[in-house]
């Protein structure tokens, strides 16, 4: 444990130094400054790259920088790797530690009822993320953005795309007026929410061209034109029994690629001023997740053909963003493409621990439940939406309660849900607290409280009591689901304090984050359908969606392994990167290439991609240092194992798993 932390403090100390040496040697006015794409295709994975479904990004990569050895950061989530993507900071510093956390508080919007609130808020939100702003100093993340840096520098700068990790790139601009309005921000922010109610408004001169563009002015919702319950309705998951959608986002990303390229670049090409734009397509994530290619079975997963359209729908995208470009050839001369996806993706498994179908035998899949906000209940042995949150009430004996539901009655705030009979129930939404009773609104008198997300989950202990903290750990490596367990460090000071965990230190979590760092981070079990095709992973999910679906959030190296590529003056041409590269790295490359200056809190800081950069030697042959933890075993002998790679000072996440015995890496 004492080696893991010098490692992080060296990573930081590395990282202040490499950094900060590149912006003292740029010189920004000894040469043209340069225009710069980012690119995400949300949940794409490396392997779904291919001439036949992605040719233009397929063409990039090749022609290009290809960053073969690229990472996502764990946890493998949206916002989480969204606040990386923007600040160049790990989770530690930036404290988005997943799509659902708990901020330490009641957060709720101002001049609401007070039952509109939550403990557990869905960060891809713009009001959520207004109210996560007003509460945390006017900027959660609490580090500068790469597009707020750009635009204090002069640049012309835009962020379009899915709802969430769009505005999170332009965070201060978040906020709310006197009158509890969404403030007026100076720089464009188009999403989902845009012309609807509870947006970011458009600064005026651009909802002035986009008005007269001939475009709507209100962004089309994911229904694609159909019935909200339609096959044809990229927002439609459907149930037990019925397939989700059929259809790839395509209304709204066309929508989003034309507001792009008939009004963004044509009025930053008339300033005349350099410009740094982000599109976040939300395909092909949003379609994995939704798709209704294998409604309960787990083959071919999110490897149909509706998530091959979705493949396309995400290539068309960037390929309008290049044929602008190509017809505006001095423009495109002098700008740089990098393109990234903010994680991996796998197929969701609700019963079976392997690809021999070993089933789940926990309590939480043994009982009997009542549908909750569904029409059909689950097939019987499904670990319900909540698992993780059950089995540890049921372990510990402790009462359950669900943070999205206030209670009418009783001797607590929240509603409890019963895990009794055959009515037995399960939070809405996953989340919950545990504990004798909850009396106040925050939740802080809890025992626990478990912010559910998928392919891992958040475990909270308010009291900071280091006993609750080991005993929920040895219960956790009692769960044939759990696929690892990392702790924070305050609570396990040395490599066995908590037996069968790892510290969350050693994955730079633990950082000058404002907000609560979870004491638990547990990751649910992943395999292989075929052994070493990362294609066919599955993931244990803690989701309403169904088996068969798509999640991410694991740490499998399907999850980990995102796409990255670059292209441009920059960048070298047919180039393969072998070093070790993530989305942490993304905003000191463009900072570096831009001559801007990153203010800088925290100093869980990624690196500038030197290697990839045009004029820069070729990287050594000595090949990136691959790595590996291994906890202390638990009680039953578990151990949870991380794969890791380290380079100029940084650590890139590869795998983890929790196994028995004494293997000393985790299967691929």
């Amino acid at each position: 444990m004492a080696i893991a932390r010098k490692l992080v403090l060296l990573s930081s100390c590395l990282l202040t130094a490499s950094i900060s040496g590149a912006q003292t040697t740029e010189k920004p006015a000894t040469k043209p400054r340069h225009n710069v794409i980012l690119f995400v295709a949300d949940g794409l994975r490396r392997g779904s790259v291919t001439p036949e479904d992605m040719p233009t990004l397929y063409k990039l990569r090749t022609e290009g920088v290809d960053l073969r050895n690229s990472h996502s950061v764990f946890p493998t989530f949206t916002t989480a790797n969204a606040s990386v993507i923007a600040t160049g900071h790990a989770l530690g510093d930036t404290g988005d530690f997943s799509n659902v956390i708990y901020p330490g508080l009641y957060l709720a919007e101002p001049r609401t009822p007070a039952a509109n609130g939550s403990i557990a808020p869905f960060l891809e939100n713009d009001a959520v993320l207004a109210s996560m702003n007003a509460a945390f100093n006017g900027n959660y993340l609490g580090e500068t953005t790469l597009l707020t840096a750009a635009h204090n520098a002069g640049y012309s700068v835009a962020a379009v795309g899915k709802l969430g990790p769009t505005a999170i790139q332009l965070i201060p601009s978040v906020k709310r007026n006197e009158l509890g309005q969404m403030d007026l921000p100076e720089s464009i922010i188009v999403d989902d929410s845009t012309g609807h109610a509870e947006s970011v408004p458009l600064p005026l001169d651009f909802a002035d061209r986009l008005q007269h563009s001939g475009l709507a002015t209100e962004a089309p919702l994911r229904t694609n034109g159909y019935p909200d319950t339609s096959k044809w309705s990229n927002g439609f998951g459907g149930d037990a029994i019925t397939p989700g959608t059929l259809s790839a986002n395509v209304v709204q990303s066309q929508w989003f690629s034309d507001v792009t390229t008939k009004v963004i670049l044509p009025s930053f090409a008339e300033a005349n001023k350099p410009f740094v734009i982000l599109f976040w397509s939300r395909d092909p994530d949003g379609t994995q997740h939704n798709n209704g290619d294998s409604l309960q079975k787990l083959s071919p997963g999110i490897n149909g053909e509706t998530v091959r359209l979705a493949l396309r729908n995400a290539d068309h995208e960037l390929a309008q963003l290049i044929e602008w470009l190509d017809k505006h050839p001095a423009i495109k001369a002098n700008t740089d493409i990098l393109v990234t996806s903010d994680h991996g993706f796998a197929t969701i498994s609700r019963r079976e621990l392997d690809a021999e179908g070993a089933n789940v035998g926990t309590p939480s899949a043994a009982l009997t439940y009542e549908a909750v906000g569904k029409d059909k209940p689950e097939p019987a042995a499904t670990l319900p939406t909540g698992f993780l949150a059950i089995d540890l009430a049921l372990f510990t004996r402790q009462r359950l309660f669900d943070p999205a539901k206030r209670a009418t009655s009783g001797d607590s705030v929240y509603a409890e849900v019963p895990l009794s009979g055959e009515k037995s129930q399960y939070p809405a939404l996953g989340s919950a607290l545990l504990g004798e009773q909850v009396n106040k609104l925050d939740g802080s008198d809890a025992r626990l409280i478990v912010a559910s997300n998928g392919g891992s989950d958040l475990i909270y202990v308010p009291s900071k009591d280091p006993e609750i903290v080991k005993e929920t750990i040895a219960t956790l490596a009692d769960l044939d689901y759990v696929g690892g367990i990392f702790a924070d460090d305050t609570y396990c000071p040395t490599a066995v304090s908590c037996p069968g965990a790892l510290p969350l230190s050693i994955l730079a979590l633990k950082g000058a984050t404002k907000l609560p760092t979870p004491a638990i981070a547990v990751t649910f079990k992943h395999f292989y359908l075929k052994n070493g095709d990362l294609q066919s992973g599955i993931q244990v999910s803690d989701t309403n969606l169904q088996e068969g679906q798509g999640m991410h959030g694991g740490f499998g190296r399907d999850q980990t392994w995102n796409n990255m590529a670059a292209i441009g003056p920059d960048f070298k041409k047919g180039f393969v990167d072998p070093d070790p590269v993530g989305n942490i790295d993304i905003t000191p490359t463009v900072a570096h290439i831009l001559g801007v200056e990153m203010p800088s809190i925290g100093t869980l800081k990624g690196r500038v991609m030197t290697e990839a950069l045009a004029g820069s030697p070729q990287p050594g042959k000595t090949g990136p240092g691959n790595k590996v933890m291994v906890s202390a075993p638990s009680a039953n002998g578990r151990r949870t194992i991380l794969d890791y790679q380290q380079h100029n000072g940084v650590l890139y996440y590869d795998r983890a798993c929790m196994i028995s015995g004494d293997a000393s890496t985790c299967p691929e």
